[in-house]
């Protein structure tokens, strides 16, 4: 029998990311948790209002989504613990910047360029809704048909309440060929 554990977050774990935006022509990155696709062309990044980063990414309507692996989560949870607003991150990460004008971090293998399609405030967070502009993948992540290959990507996954990191696992199965 299932027990009813109230109005909890129970979508976890999810991908970790490092969103990165232009604030006063330098570059700022927050860790991020909660964001994940809305249609086949569409983001969504949450992020709570207090943020450093909001402002830029509300002036600019450009942000980059950094998908994080074990090479770099080190980096990329300090970024969850130092602020914006306190503290210039503008240095935190070697970075290009991509065809649209959103910086992204040269560590990570693979990289989304977005633009804010839209956003809505809820409960004390921003929520951009980003469409896809562009992806930034090493070719060693990529198959031979070009496409990113998560046998050899693995990102890491992030676990809401325990605040545990994890790495995605094994394949169990092939979509909509189970049970054939």
């Amino acid at each position: 029998m299932k027990k009813n554990i109230g109005a909890a977050l129970a979508l976890y774990p999810s991908p970790v990311i490092v969103v990165g935006a232009m604030v006063d022509g330098k570059p700022t990155w927050t860790l991020v948790a909660h964001a994940g696709t809305v249609a086949h062309s569409h983001l969504m990044v949450s992020l709570a209002q207090a943020h450093y980063i909001n402002q830029g990414i509300r002036e600019t309507k450009l942000l980059s989504v950094n998908v994080v692996d074990e090479s770099w989560l080190a980096k990329a949870d300090l970024m969850g613990t130092t602020s914006g607003n306190k503290e210039d991150k503008s240095t935190a990460f070697a970075y290009t910047m991509g065809d649209a004008g959103a910086p992204l971090i040269d560590e990570a293998k693979v990289s989304i360029e977005c633009e804010v399609d839209g956003s809505y405030e809820l409960e004390k967070f921003d929520n951009f809704l980003c469409k896809v502009l562009s992806v930034y993948a090493e070719e060693a992540v990529l198959n031979e048909k070009g496409k990113i290959d998560y046998h050899v990507f693995k990102p890491v996954l992030f676990e809401f309440p325990t605040y545990e990191y994890f790495v995605t696992g094994d394949k169990v199965g092939d979509c909509a060929k189970m049970n054939r």
